[in-house]
């Protein structure tokens, strides 16, 4: 389905045409004063240079063809050249229908459908989920549904760091707390280990000597500290699969860094065949550099001196096994700014081997860190690291305070209320930051009723429901005949409008884009809501062309709040 602005640029293209001036000059955009009109086309200052005319006699040319077009309410010249664009009420209302009679809702569809795989998560085993794997876990969801309700088919991983070195100090902390007897397995300590082995790595030179020993070992096969890694795994990734299921995240493969073990020979093999394969200081490596590179990049590392394998090789092995299996268009990796060195080497080296097709496209998709009201990246009181299900309590907390404190039915769940509350928290307050871009957490601020939040927006679907239980034997989807007010007419517009942000959310892997749009049709709602009395109102047709509207909105916030993995609530 093409967008509104699709047309109008299909209209005004043809009109310049006409005129004899190229069709390029007829692109059309969102006006910038919303209060002088509602879209605008700036090609006659362009068209104007080439040839030689004045802005305003193009522009008028150009208009005089579509004066007679029943799809514009008004189209005229103004100031030097500006033409400014009104659409008509029965073009509009003629559209909306169309778009919520589809399938999509208008969104439009890859014409390829093209197959996109995601690596998002990347929790490191026997390690608590904290803080710093939400972004990776909500940003990676919701660009996996945005993919898919464009018509890409998506294949998701969360990709388990379980096969390098933070495993071999787990291990090498765990046989020191348990003197050389046998190892007793509990996912009740985990949290801590792990940070005291990570410090004592830092500290103790044999003991980080004795870890990387260890992950050379169960990497190579070793009988015994394979066993003991296959017993912490099921454990661990129990743990993290629980937290998921509550953030509302999903994968279609729990496949860690072992499972590229099988493809490491391949690698190695396709290295050398290309004569790409080095040794430096005893290490196997893959020269990346470029001519224009400022700063350097080094080498990728492929092989440790000790043969065991890095963070690349493990990323390397899992392109192959990937593009074996799966034969993805593209590959997007949903991984923390921090990391876009290690990519650039690791996508330099995938294609120097041709691991993929060049046609295969190889995404970093970054994004900033979570901090806290200081500007740093969060943490406890005490600055240590917060658990993830601290992070989830602590919100739920205050939320659940302030579902109590509201008056809701003696049926209504209160507990499942405040849990999809504060999942609209945490991920509107994150997702409606640019990826790219560190934020603040703030829970008085992302829990408010009012405002830009996760909550405003379920409260909106809530007064939605509440108005048409209200009318459940007036309401109907048919399309009204006619708009009544202009808050009506505002918000059905930027329903309208709903694909346009979908596509440019999709090209900008960017679902800020979408927590935007939803906003702006909440708070239309709100106002067309405040402006007329739908309830109480005795006109039949204008009644229920107002619930028409109630239901459309409904579906398409609905629709937004799906791609941002939020669950609706009934009541609030």
């Amino acid at each position: 389905m093409k967008t509104i602005i699709e047309i109008l640029t299909e209209k005004l293209s043809a009109a310049f045409s006409a005129c004899g001036y190229s069709a390029e000059y007829g692109a059309v955009t969102l006006s910038d004063r919303p209060d002088l009109c509602q879209f605008q086309c700036n090609g006659a200052f362009s068209a104007a240079k080439i040839y030689k005319k004045s802005p305003a006699v193009i522009a008028g040319e150009t208009t005089s063809k579509l004066q007679s077009d029943s799809i514009f309410e008004k189209i005229s010249v103004m100031g030097p050249g500006f033409i400014n664009i009104d659409i008509g009420d029965s073009f509009l209302l003629t559209y909306t229908d169309e778009m919520l009679s589809d399938e999509h809702l208008g969104i439009k569809q890859s014409e390829k459908g093209e197959m996109i795989f995601l690596d998002y998560g990347g929790p490191n085993t026997a390690k608590s989920l904290h803080v710093g794997h939400l972004r990776s876990a909500i940003i990676g969801e919701s660009l996996k549904r945005l993919a898919a309700a464009t018509g890409r088919k998506t294949v998701s991983d969360v990709h388990l760091g379980d096969w390098g070195l933070p495993m071999g100090l787990f291990i090498a902390e765990l046989e020191d707390r348990n003197g050389g007897g046998e190892i007793a397995l509990s996912g009740s300590e985990w949290s801590e280990i792990y940070p005291i082995a990570s410090q004592k790595s830092k500290e103790d030179e044999n003991f980080k000597q004795r870890a990387q020993e260890i992950t050379a070992k169960f990497q190579s096969g070793d009988s015994y500290y394979l066993s003991l890694w296959k017993q912490i795994m099921k454990i661990s990734v129990a743990e993290i699969k629980e937290i998921y299921k509550m953030l509302g995240v999903s994968f279609d493969l729990w496949h860690g860094e072992s499972d590229s073990e099988q493809y490491v020979p391949e690698l190695i093999g396709k290295l050398k065949s290309k004569g790409l394969l080095k040794e430096s200081l005893g290490a196997k490596v893959v020269d990346v550099s470029e001519p224009d590179d400022n700063p350097a990049i080094p080498p990728v590392i492929i092989k440790m001196s000790n043969n065991a394998s890095g963070y690349a090789t493990t990323d390397l092995a899992t392109i192959i096994e990937r593009e074996t299996v799966f034969h993805p268009d593209e590959l997007w990796y949903v991984v923390d700014n921090r990391q876009s060195l290690h990519f650039t080497q690791v996508f330099r080296c995938a294609r120097k081997a041709s691991l993929v097709p060049e046609k295969t496209a190889i995404h970093h998709l970054g994004f900033g860190t979570m901090n806290g009201s200081d500007g740093k990246p969060y943490k406890t009181r005490d600055g240590g690291v917060m658990k993830l299900t601290d992070l989830y309590d602590k919100v739920y907390s205050a939320t659940l305070s302030r579902v109590e404190a509201s008056s809701f039915s003696e049926n209504a769940d209160k507990k499942e209320i405040a849990h999809k509350i504060t999942l609209a928290a945490i991920k509107f307050g994150d997702l409606m930051n640019h990826r790219s871009k560190n934020y603040i957490f703030d829970i008085e601020k992302f829990t408010a009723s009012e405002g830009k939040t996760g909550a405003f927006l379920l409260y909106t679907v809530a007064r939605i429901n509440s108005v048409l239980r209200k009318t459940a034997p007036e309401h109907t989807d048919t399309v009204p005949e006619r708009i009544y007010s202009d808050t009506e007419r505002a918000l059905m517009l930027t329903l309208a409008l709903s694909n346009e942000a979908f596509e440019l959310a999709y090209k900008e892997k960017a679902p800020n884009i979408i927590c935007d749009n939803a906003y702006k049709i909440a708070s239309a709602f709100s106002k067309f809501y405040s402006e007329n009395h739908i309830i109480s109102e005795s006109d039949i047709s204008k009644k229920s062309a107002w619930l028409s509207l109630c239901l459309a909105t409904k579906t398409m916030l609905q629709k937004h709040l799906d791609i941002l993995g939020i669950e609706p609530v009934e009541i609030m």
